[in-house]
């Protein structure tokens, strides 16, 4: 018995020693058989995967957002990605880790369509980023990806405040209440490139008293928004000072091109996305420290190889004690919880928004209609499209949404609802952290514009 085993053993170990030789001698006789094989043999390649900020597989990666679950979380992953590197969307097999927090995103999304229908005329977006890191938690929009970019109306006069106080105005600082305003000269406004912009023909129109009625201050043109005093204020504290400020905290146009630096820039006729200004109102939050928004955080290959690693790109850039103090200018109720914020309202209902945070989440909605004709532009700055003046678009006048009919719509009448039914949501059981409270001695009373 112990022969024949021992035979057996013998064989198999010879044929396996043939079998290896032919299969040597075939590589090195003629190796392009092996590449043709290898050619034609059929790819298999395992879907890439979007997670969410707890690691969870949120859906595929998919090539049209327009089957995703998320629309325009989705896009805003495509974007990111082809800023890195295009082929990622192809390649296949990857994990890409992302910022997504599911309960802020049900939140966001509930919140929008609770208000907002798909087939309604215009779209709904809103953003959640978290303060000092510039994770974008939620991206939620009525209709498409969202996409697009609107003027952002009076939420932009957080910047003109953040420039007030940054140049030595006070909470009690302030003009004469005026029902227009109407620059003095064409060098009353001087934009950063030393050109005079000023329009004495032009008069802006806003909400408050007659001329030389109440004073107006900063503390009270916070709640009230009125034009005629952001302008002078603007116009008090230099165009440029305000532009410089805004362009600190994050703002940016999404179609690459310049901010437009005119007397109006305070009324916040620049085009920007949502993303964009949930940025900027988080860089307060974050007592001046701006974070580069981020939807993805991490992209690894299917054996858990780190391929690129996005941590945060942040940088203070404005005084601790003047964001804080913006804070305190801009601080609002209905979330049972510290929170700041403002309403966009614009002269001719084009679009209408509503931005604010709390110490851990800010978010901004908007509310307009997206000239879905014109190519996106990529956050690289990719793709361009032209400057937006002068555009004609429908106005949030005399129509339907949500299924209830509206006069006129501004930031308070759909965005602010949106976003407070959403922040508080997103953030029920959180800790209800608190603002710092505002330098009093140095921005409590009334310096360079005190009352007569």
């Amino acid at each position: 018995m112990k022969r024949l085993l021992l035979a057996l053993g013998v064989v198999a170990g010879v044929a396996a020693a043939v079998w290896g030789a032919v299969l040597v001698l075939s590589a090195t006789a003629d190796p392009a058989p092996a590449r043709q094989r290898l050619a034609v043999a059929p790819l298999v390649v395992r879907d890439s995967v979007i997670t969410d900020g707890g690691g969870q597989v949120v859906e595929k990666l998919a090539a049209d957002c327009a089957a995703s679950r998320h629309p325009a979380f989705c896009r805003r992953v495509h974007d990111e990605l082809t800023a890195i590197d295009p082929r990622l969307l192809t390649r296949g097999g990857l994990v890409v880790a992302t910022a997504l927090d599911p309960r802020a995103q049900q939140a966001a999304q509930r919140a929008v369509e609770a208000r907002v229908r798909p087939g309604d005329a215009p779209v709904a977006v809103e953003a959640m980023v978290a303060p000092g890191s510039g994770e974008i938690r939620a991206l939620a929009a009525s209709r498409g990806d969202g996409a697009h970019a609107l003027s952002q109306g009076s939420t932009a006069m957080a910047y003109t405040l953040a420039a007030a106080l940054s140049g030595g105005f006070r909470y009690d600082d302030g003009f004469p209440r005026a029902r227009s305003f109407q620059a003095t000269g064409y060098n009353s406004f001087t934009n950063c490139k030393g050109e005079n912009v000023g329009d004495p023909t032009h008069t802006v129109i806003g909400p408050g008293g007659e001329d030389g009625g109440a004073f107006t201050t900063l503390r009270s043109a916070a709640r009230a928004v009125p034009n005629p005093f952001f302008l002078r204020l603007e116009e008090r504290v230099g165009l440029c000072q305000t532009v410089r400020t805004a362009q600190r905290l994050g703002l940016a146009r999404r179609d690459g091109t310049p901010l437009q630096e005119y007397e109006t820039f305070t009324l916040g006729i620049n085009e920007a996305d949502t993303v964009t200004v949930a940025a900027t109102y988080a860089t307060l939050a974050a007592h001046g420290l701006r974070c580069a928004p981020r939807a993805v955080k991490e992209v690894r290959d299917g054996s858990g190889k780190v391929l690129h690693a996005l941590g945060p790109r942040c940088e203070q850039v404005l005084d601790a004690a003047v964001a804080d103090a913006v804070t305190g200018l801009l601080r609002t109720g209905g979330l049972g919880r510290d929170a700041a914020a403002l309403a966009g309202r614009i002269p001719d209902f084009e679009s209408a928004w509503y931005a604010g945070y709390t110490p851990d989440l800010a978010a901004a909605v908007s509310l307009g209609f997206p000239d879905e004709s014109e190519p996106r532009t990529s956050p690289d700055g990719s793709q361009r499209r032209p400057p937006t003046a002068g555009r004609d678009r429908p106005t949030l006048t005399g129509l339907t949404v949500g299924g209830r009919r509206y006069d006129t719509v501004d930031g308070a009448t759909i965005p602010g609802p949106i976003w407070r039914a959403s922040m508080a949501e997103a953030l029920r059981g959180a800790p209800k952290s608190r603002f710092p409270e505002p330098d009093e001695a140095r921005f409590g009373g009334c310096r360079l514009a005190c009352p007569q």
